[in-house]
């Protein structure tokens, strides 16, 4: 299997040589930046497996370059940790909301961040070599298509099926209804924001089983996730 490829974006020198020593020596593919607009050119021209993001950097400010590595379709899947001296609950949620999939304020030990970077790479592996994934009770099969929950078979048209595929390559992760459209559909897709949510009632009825509660959660003028649990 190849090396994951990371994007390292750190304006702080010495904490950015320690985390690509670090992770080079774990098998990652590191390549590093501190500015933000060279950030989404390197992406462009090559999508990594995971970014590591700090909120703080120059050009382009990390929560921005977080926004757009979520509105283009190349990288709306990457899995996103944000580094910020920031400790503000408020901040914290809003980089949340912005995309990213965790968050970890500085100072902070490297060993965390490794460990949170490898829990990212366990749970994206099996999507990035075509083998089943599962969250919570759901299994997916994307070579061959299929979805079982608790055992159970269930039969998913196509869009719910790329639908379900999409929420469970970051379960938890909260989605807009414009990035479930540019995920799912494409961004050159001219399908209306309420074509989502009628998708989203019928991947519910697809997936509902008895006695188990419905895994896809609401969050109000938010959009959607997938629950594991």
């Amino acid at each position: 299997m190849n090396a994951p490829k990371l994007l390292l974006v750190e304006d702080d020198p010495a904490l950015s040589e320690l985390l690509e020593y670090r992770f080079n020596n774990e098998g990652y593919n590191v390549r590093t930046t501190a500015d933000g607009d060279e950030a989404l050119l390197m992406a462009a021209e090559d999508s990594p497996d995971l970014v590591i993001l700090d909120w703080m950097i120059e050009g382009t400010s990390g929560i921005e370059v977080c926004r757009r590595l979520r509105r283009d379709k190349e990288t709306a899947h990457v899995p996103i940790i944000m580094l910020t001296a920031r400790e503000a609950e408020d901040d914290r949620i809003r980089g949340l909301e912005t995309g990213a999939d965790d968050y970890l304020t500085k100072p902070f030990s490297p060993r965390e961040l490794l460990a949170r970077v490898s829990a990212v790479m366990r749970r994206i592996r099996p999507a990035l070599a075509g083998e089943t994934i599962e969250v919570g009770d759901i299994s997916l099969d994307p070579v061959a298509h299929k979805v079982k929950r608790r055992g159970n078979t269930l039969q998913l048209g196509p869009t719910e099926y790329r639908l379900l595929k999409f929420f469970m390559e970051s379960p938890g992760r909260v989605f807009s209804r414009n990035q479930l459209l540019d995920g799912v559909w494409g961004t050159e897709s001219d399908i209306e924001l309420r074509t989502v949510d009628v998708h989203i009632r019928r991947l519910r009825k697809a997936i509902e089983i008895d006695g188990a509660k419905d895994p896809i959660r609401t969050v109000r003028s938010a959009g959607y996730s997938l629950e594991a649990n």
